[in-house]
């Protein structure tokens, strides 16, 4: 049993709609716990710093619009597997793509307005959730 953190990030589309507790209702059937969350307005400094893997991509500058266009509510999420599980929540980046149940089929507007971010890794979960989140902002 690997018990992970992994960092989760509901978009602005879901919060403009409401969506926040539908959502994490999803995570926490799924077993993941909630350790800790902040609603905030990303600036676009920092969406581009978050993004900045994506730099180069063309879809780069319509990302940073799109996550600087509303609040979002980051957070971590805790739990056996959890990068994987909250994946397999998610669902497909492309809405169409997504299974039925996941967030993504349920929720999502579009590829690009698909309600969640999640880590694609360990690694990278540990960074981005460094990157909102200090140590003793997570509750255990």
């Amino acid at each position: 049993m690997t018990i992970e953190n992994t960092l989760s990030i509901i978009k602005p589309d879901a919060t403009r709609r409401n969506l926040t507790g539908s959502i994490n209702a999803k995570f926490e059937q799924a077993g993941l716990n909630i350790i800790a969350q902040k609603r905030l307005q990303l600036t676009k400094d920092m969406a581009q710093k978050f993004y900045e893997i994506h730099k180069d991509r063309p879809f780069f500058n319509d990302l940073v619009d799109f996550m600087i266009s509303g609040p979002v509510v980051t957070q971590v999420l805790r739990g056996e597997n959890a990068v994987k599980v909250n994946r397999e929540v998610m669902g497909a980046t492309n809405p169409k793509d997504a299974e039925k149940g996941t967030i993504r089929k349920e929720f999502a507007e579009s590829i690009e307005a698909n309600s969640v971010h999640g880590s694609d890794s360990l690694e990278n979960a540990k960074c981005e959730i460094s990157f909102f989140f200090a140590e003793i902002e997570l509750i255990y």
